[in-house]
């Protein structure tokens, strides 16, 4: 049996306000919004691939970070890639965005979206996948 063409299409989040998360993270991206009605958005880069999706739940619970037994775990979270990881958390908690006071690793910065789903801000540099491409979806070599 040969498999279907197949593609991932967009990591959805749950909101109690799918509207402002997707706002959020449009702009914290520079992507656009390209749907928005009845508690559903959808949020792509300017030049086409993946994007994410937020919907609206009545009965969201922040995740807790760190981890704790007994509370809402994450069950995923986004690294989002930055030129300048300063300037990164600069722009992350003018739109909404908190800085996490737990930091495991020296060159990430764990932060919360306003509903508190927990995001990544990493210095992308030589080693990272964003060596000769999108930003934006643009090829930077």
């Amino acid at each position: 049996m040969s498999p279907p063409k197949i593609r991932v299409s967009a990591a959805t989040f749950s909101s109690p306000d799918a509207h402002a998360l997707g706002t959020f993270y449009a702009e914290l991206l520079g992507w656009t919004v390209v749907e928005d009605h009845g508690g559903w958005v959808r949020v792509r880069p300017p030049s086409g691939g993946m994007g994410l999706s937020f919907h609206h739940e009545d009965h969201y619970e922040r995740p807790v970070w760190p981890s704790a037994p007994g509370e809402q775990l994450m069950m995923v979270h986004l690294d989002v890639g930055v030129d300048d990881l300063s300037a990164g958390v600069k722009w992350a908690t003018s739109l909404g965005a908190t800085l996490c006071e737990h930091q495991p690793q020296p060159h990430v910065r764990v932060m919360l979206d306003p509903d508190g789903h927990p995001f990544c801000l990493f210095a992308s540099g030589p080693r990272s996948e964003f060596d000769a491409a999108d930003w934006h979806g643009v090829d930077r070599s």
